[in-house]
């Protein structure tokens, strides 16, 4: 009698070939645990995981203490069991062509339960060769390869001078925009985090930075933020920071009273939130000593915000900008400057356009005032 095996002719689909493919799909299927998910995941997928934490930690507790047998006909339970409710809570309304990428953490056991099912029903899926491991490597991968061709146009300006404002005009307006705080979710000074908001992991972000800058025509200029190495907790990679900080540099100029108006109305909540600016400002001690904190925090008790705000311009940030962008931008001394008087939002339209055709013939330093 002659045995017969059946052949696993299970349709995958390579790491490096995600980027032009990913939109080919109908759905992603991140089927690895909660709590992987939430560290980072391929962007647009959904969680639908095979084990939960606990089961995932059963199982593999199962598998050390007791016997790997043991732990396997447990987890084809619960993997059985999970994937038969996944498919009833979410696709049995999905048509005969509906074709989903599925993937786990090295593309084994747990993508390839799910993606043999869904072949059995007669949909069109594809396993991800390698899982969210291999995706990972190509993220990084591709962030250093793509970097290298990127044309940055560099925003530069001391503290409040609208610099995001800005970047988000030239958005509105049509540009390419890497918005490294907004990825980041943190606004880059020691005060910079948002109210309510946690920034995302390491990898999330450098999965971010790879999800925009595939959007991007790398033939074109990419507007950019001049940012420190690190954006709250954050690190930029090193090969996009790099390029960035060989980028076509523009250095947007305001009165010291304009932007201490500008800062007031953008950190609102952190003004009203005393205890936490309070221990924001704890973090300058080694910098500017204890006289110096105290005397901030007795402003902020007092709430006397405009003095407090000018008087960390004038021995903090300013200085601090002042120390470094020269320093860091290698093309800062070939910038154009713009000054901006007042800082309001008539004007960064006038001077985001501006900006834009200057970018296009990129001369020697050239001032405009907006008045």
């Amino acid at each position: 009698m002659t045995s017969l095996r059946l052949q696993n002719h299970q349709p995958i689909l390579n790491a490096s070939d995600l980027n032009q493919s990913l939109s080919q799909f109908d759905c992603i299927v991140d089927v690895r645990t909660p709590a992987e998910f939430e560290l980072d995941h391929i962007p647009g997928a959904i969680n639908l995981p095979v084990l939960e934490n606990e089961e995932r930690i059963l199982i593999g507790t199962m598998y050390k203490q007791e016997s790997p047998f043991a732990a396997k006909k447990l987890g084809a339970v619960l993997v059985a069991k999970n994937i038969a409710r996944h498919i009833e809570q979410h696709f049995l309304n999905q048509a005969h062509e509906w074709r989903p990428l599925v993937y786990c953490w090295r593309g084994g056991e747990r993508s390839g339960a799910f993606t043999h099912i869904l072949q059995r029903i007669g949909w069109k899926p594809k396993q991800l060769l390698g899982g969210y491991q291999a995706f990972r490597r190509q993220v990084i991968a591709d962030l250093e390869q793509w970097a290298k061709s990127c044309r940055f146009h560099v925003i530069c300006g001391s503290t409040g001078s609208g610099k995001t404002f800005l970047l988000n005009t030239l958005f509105k307006k049509g540009a390419q925009v890497l918005d490294l705080e907004a990825l980041a979710v943190h606004r880059g000074s020691v005060l910079g985090g948002l109210p309510d908001q946690s920034q995302p992991s390491q990898k999330a972000f450098e999965t971010a930075l790879w999800d925009q800058l595939r959007s991007f025509d790398l033939n074109r200029p990419i507007w950019v933020e001049s940012e420190s190495k690190k954006v709250g907790g954050l690190h930029i990679p090193d090969a996009l920071m790099e390029m960035i900080r060989l980028g076509h540099c523009y250095e947007i100029n305001a009165s010291r009273t304009g932007r201490v108006g500008w800062l007031m109305h953008d950190y609102a909540h952190l003004l009203k939130n005393t205890t936490e600016l309070n221990r924001l400002l704890g973090l300058l001690l080694s910098r500017h000593g204890k006289t110096q904190i105290e005397e901030w925090r007795t402003l902020a008790h007092e709430k006397q915000f405009a003095e407090l705000v000018e008087g960390l311009l004038a021995k903090h940030y300013d200085p601090s900008y002042l120390g470094s962008i020269e320093r860091n931008f290698a093309n800062f001394k070939n910038r154009q400057c713009f000054n901006l008087n007042p800082i309001n939002q008539a004007e960064f339209e006038i001077l985001a356009e501006t900006l834009i055709r200057e970018s296009l013939a990129r001369p020697a330093v050239i001032e405009r005032v907006f008045s």
